[in-house]
Formats: C-alpha cells, structure tokens, sequence
C-alpha cells in the first residue's frame, strides 16, 4: 500500500485530468487562432480579382470534408442523448458491443475538425506564395489518405466500424436484400448530403483531370465545369437508392405505405434535372416554361415530404399528438415534454424543407457561402430529424415487446384466479 507522501509525489508528476482537458484546450485555441491567421494573410496577399476565384475553388476542395466533420460531431451528439435516456440505439440499429460510442465519435470528429483545416491552410499558404506544386498536393493527398483510411484491411481506426459503415453503404446502393432499419436510416441522412456529393465529384473531377489550383475549370462547358452533366446525376442517386428501397419493402411486406413513401422520393428527380435544364436550352424557355415547373415540383417535394416527417418518420398524425408520444420515454420527458420544443422542430422542419430547392439547384449554386450555410442548416435539420425518428422507433419497439407479454400475463393472471377458486371450494 502506497504512503500518503508517495501518493502526493505520484500526483505531483502526473497531472489531473482537469488540467490534461484545460490544456488541450489551449492547444486547440492556439492552433485555431494560427490557422485562421495565416489563412487570412495568405488571402489579403492575392489580388482582388483572382481571391474570389481562388476561395471558390478552396471552398469546392474543403467543403464536402468540412460538412462531413459537422455530421460526424452532431451524430455524437445523438449518441450521447441516447445514451443519457432508454432509449436503446444499440438494439434499434443492431450494433454489436463493440460500436463506437460518443466519445469515440467525437475523437474522430476532433482530428478531422483539426486535419481538414490544416490541409487548407497549407493550400492557402503555399498557393499566395506562389508554389502551387505543393498548394495543389493538400487537397489531393487529403482525399487520398481519407480513402485510405476507409478502405484500410488492418485492424486500425476502428476497422469493425469502418466494414460496418461500407457494406452498409454497399447495400444501399444496391438494395438486392431486405431492407433493415440501418439501411434505410443510413440513406436518409445521405439524402441531406447530396450536395456534398454533388462538390465531392467537382473535386475528385478536377484532380483526376490535374485542375487542382489552377482556373481551367472555369470554362462552364469544360468537362468539370458548372454545365456537367454528372452534377445532376450525382444529386439524384441518393434519392434514387432511396426509392429503390422503398421498392424493395413493398416486394417484401406489400404494404401500400412504402408506395407512398417511394413516390416522395420521386417527386426530387423532376427539382433536381428541371434545374439543370438552365444550362441546356434557351433563355425564353426557361423563363416561360421551365422555370415554373421547377417551382411547382420544388413546392410539391418540400410540403410532401415536411408531411411525411411529422406524419410517419415522427408518428404525430395530423398533429393530434404534437405534444406527446404515444408511449413517451425518458428522452421524450428530457427533451420533447415542451409545447416550444415540438414549435421549433416543426416550424425550422418546414422552413429548412423548403430551402432544400436552393442547394441542390444548379441555377442557384454560384453563391457558394450561402449555399454552404443552406447545406449546413439541412444537416442540422437532419440531426434533431434523427432524435425524434429514433425514439418513434424505440417505441415501436417497446409496444411489440409490451404487446407479446400481454398474453402471457393474461394467461398467469387466469391461472392465479382458477388456483384461488379451487382453493375456495376446498
């Protein structure tokens, strides 16, 4: 057993964990400060008319990691509610006992939060001082050790959780299988990323094509460029995964409901290629006849699917149970108990469903801060969608294991009562 003074000398040398924390912290806001610092001068040392050009072509490079790194810190967050209330996500999306948790989600999400935007400070730094070999390496070794450490066979960075993630993706892609809750759960958050699919195919584009830190891509008719067929094609495919599972369900289960589902996936396919059409016929046609379609299926996508959110993914049918679950749990006592809380969530569902038209647009994409905000905004929108999605299936699952000890109780309870009669007679 160790004395007093050895114990005092032991946490002389080893520092709490308070102070570890605090000084992390302190590393965190000086490397921050750094990167923005010289970020900033780098920009300030271009010309006036070639910074907007060069910060819309950073933004291409660094904006589907940047969204990437939002998504993974806020679904640590969900786990972390989950975790503080019963609500078993474990159970719900099958994870075995050794999942991640939020801590060791938010540990991923702080080294991406790190490397992301270091990578871009080097791109910036090298590109004003005139090295562009080295500027255009950053986002091009990025991608490639980002690649790499997801297709990785070693049994580092989380490997069960990487192969999870993939073949969870590759049946999404191809939904030859019945459909598990994971596989479609997955899809809908990729549905709020389009967009950074869409700006990752740019990217990917021009290092192929060795554009990276270069203005040959501005040409919008260039293999790369705004008028690319691919774009469109890009923003659609995760909504047509999505419709194929709907399809599927409805070849396993024949329930009517996932027709219905499928066919609010279809309405994106005419906003998506209806906006792309700017690029490819005449001013006039555009403005007497195309434009107004695509104001319609914009309009129709948006009310469908906000109906849909609070209808069915949120089970609060025709606003009759806006303030409470059927079955409400602790998550529900926590967070959902408030009448402003169902106000807020319904009402920011709503208006940022009708912005979904603005970033996946093609016509009006040239705005590349706002329709990074926009993106932003759907995937915080998607983040408080999975609360309530989560726990509406949590209570499914209650309700079908509540409902399968029902008749057995009833049967004990029978029992109980002939014993007592027999005993009576007796």
């Amino acid at each position: 057993m160790k004395s007093p003074s050895s114990q005092l000398h032991s946490a002389a040398i080893f520092p709490s964990p308070a102070f570890l924390w605090r000084f992390k912290v302190l590393l965190f806001m000086i490397w921050g400060f750094s990167c923005c610092k010289i970020g900033w001068d780098s920009v300030m040392r271009m010309s006036a008319d070639l910074r907007n050009l060069f910060l819309y072509e950073v933004f291409l490079y660094y904006n589907p990691l940047l969204l990437v790194t939002l998504m993974v810190w806020l679904w640590g967050v969900n786990l972390w509610v989950f975790s503080q209330s019963n609500v078993g996500y474990a159970k719900i999306f099958d994870l075995d006992q050794n999942h991640l948790t939020h801590k060791e989600i938010w540990k991923c999400s702080t080294w991406m939060t790190i490397i992301v935007p270091t990578s871009m400070t080097a791109y910036l730094y090298f590109y004003s001082n005139g090295n562009v070999s080295l500027a255009a390496l950053q986002p091009v070794s990025l991608y490639i050790a980002v690649a790499m450490v997801l297709i990785s066979p070693f049994d580092i960075f989380y490997l069960s959780s990487r192969y999870l993630l993939l073949r969870t993706l590759w049946r999404i892609a191809l939904p030859l299988q019945a459909i598990s809750f994971p596989d479609f759960f997955l899809a809908d958050i990729l549905t709020s990323m389009a967009k950074v699919f869409s700006d990752l195919e740019r990217s990917v584009c021009r290092m192929v094509h060795r554009q990276v830190a270069t203005i040959a891509w501005l040409e919008a008719d260039s293999v790369c460029g705004s008028h690319s067929i691919a774009i469109p094609l890009v923003l659609v495919f995760p909504y047509l995964c999505r419709l194929f599972q709907c399809l599927r369900q409805f070849k396993d289960t024949k329930e009517k409901t996932t027709l219905f589902n499928a066919l609010k996936y279809s309405t994106a396919v005419p906003v998506i290629f209806l906006s792309a059409l700017k690029y490819h016929v005449f001013p006039d046609r555009w403005t007497n006849f195309y434009s107004p379609l695509w104001l319609l299926s914009s309009v129709v996508n948006s009310l469908y699917s906000f109906y849909w959110d609070i209808a069915r993914d949120w089970d609060l049918s025709g606003f009759s149970r806006i303030f409470k679950f059927s079955r409400s749990s602790m998550l529900s006592n926590m967070f959902y108990g408030r009448k402003w809380v169902y106000f807020w969530v319904i009402g920011s569902n709503l208006v940022l469903r009708c912005t979904w038209t603005y970033k996946l647009s093609s016509h009006l994409r040239h705005n590349y801060l706002t329709v990074f905000t926009i993106t932003a905004l759907e995937i915080l929108r998607r983040f408080q969608w999975i609360f309530f999605r989560v726990e509406n299936e949590w209570n499914k699952i209650s309700r079908s294991s509540l409902d399968q000890l029902l008749p057995m109780t009833g049967i004990q309870a029978e029992e109980e009562m002939l014993l007592e009669t027999n005993n009576h007679i007796v």
